[in-house]
């Protein structure tokens, strides 16, 4: 029996994106393998644009070699080998599925080439759009929370293949605000929407991001999409599909 959550008292709805939002295979097997095949190329063309990124990235490098985790060198022979280190990091982290901010902001640049081009066009499970029309017809308010970067978030919503979403969403939030496991990261969050936790129902497919917003008193649940390759273990109540978020017939 389907879980129909209609609690009254939230009035902002702070939604994850890949495995909630967005099919997982499009985040892994089309945005990822896009960035890294155009990195070099990117790089090439916008690498003075960027430059703010890649500081970010040397420190990383850094912190990640005197933690012992053996990152590849980073050597620049000439000025005409920046490009190199950058990508082969770059590669290296993307390997580690980590989730570091200058990472995620370099891919979201390259990315919006890919949007504007026409070359990428985002994918979403087919009740989200009907969804966000239905929270938005009762006053709820929409906001995303992922790893990707808010340039990324915004532009996954913008170009889908039922057109410009962004109107719905009112808020965007990504590792700036601090790790997705954090409680303190949806503490942030609920402070700068300005609302009590007990107001935001957090939806995600990992349970301990949920851990972490449920930690700072946010309503947390479990989004379980079916064709999963695992089922999750979770003491959370469990939602397959937005029709279950404050359904119509709930009121």
């Amino acid at each position: 029996m389907a879980l129909l959550f209609h609690d009254k008292a939230v009035k902002v709805i702070l939604l994850d994106i890949e495995g909630t939002t967005t099919p997982g295979d499009f985040v892994h097997q089309v945005l990822f393998p896009y960035a890294r095949d155009h990195l070099r190329e990117f790089l090439g063309e916008h690498l003075e644009a960027v430059r703010a990124d890649i500081e970010q990235l040397r420190a990383d490098h850094e912190t990640d070699r005197k933690h012992g985790l053996d990152p590849p060198n980073w050597v620049e022979e000439s000025s005409s080998s920046r490009v190199e280190p950058v990508v082969t990091y770059v590669h290296w982290l993307m390997e580690q599925d980590r989730k570091a901010t200058a990472l995620k902001a370099l891919q979201g640049k390259i990315w919006e080439r890919g949007y504007q081009t026409g070359t990428l066009r985002s994918q979403l499970y087919e009740d989200v759009p009907r969804a966000f029309a239905r929270w938005r017809s009762q006053q709820r308010a929409i906001s995303i929370y992922s790893s990707g970067s808010e340039l990324a978030q915004r532009l996954l919503f913008a170009h889908t293949v039922e057109g410009d979403l962004t109107g719905y969403i009112s808020n965007y939030f990504d590792t700036n605000v601090g790790p997705k496991t954090s409680a303190d990261s949806y503490r942030r969050i609920a402070t700068k929407l300005q609302m009590p936790g007990s107001e935001v129902l957090f939806v995600s497919d990992v349970a301990t991001e949920l851990d972490g917003a449920q930690s700072a008193g946010l309503e947390a649940i479990l989004c379980a999409r079916s064709g999963r390759s695992e089922p999750v273990a979770s003491s959370y109540p469990a939602i397959h599909s937005f029709d279950e978020i404050f359904p119509d017939d709930a009121f």
